[in-house]
């Protein structure tokens, strides 16, 4: 029982670790007089028309991203996925 703690103590390590690597990678691309900046965390930094930031359609769309996720994330545990299903359990 200890060892599956401890290898579970040590897979949230390595995901803080991945984590913090993917917002590390950002992908700025413009087209028609808008720029769109996004990170390897799939959050939107900016969107921009033109000199205008459009922030609130960033934060906008960051908090629909989010709430997808954690739906997609009850789904996945609901049928058998996540943590759970990739570690057996841990029972």
């Amino acid at each position: 029982m200890f060892d599956k703690v401890k290898n579970l103590a040590n897979m949230q390590r390595q995901a803080k670790e991945l984590q913090k690597e993917l917002e590390k990678i950002i992908q700025t691309e413009e087209k028609h007089g808008w720029t769109v900046s996004v990170t390897g965390d799939q959050k939107l930094r900016y969107i921009k028309n033109g000199d205008e930031d459009m922030k609130e359609l960033t934060e906008l769309i960051n908090e629909a991203m989010k709430k997808v996720q954690k739906e997609s994330a009850r789904k996945m545990m609901e049928m058998g996925g996540g943590l759970g299903g990739l570690l057996g359990g841990l029972k």
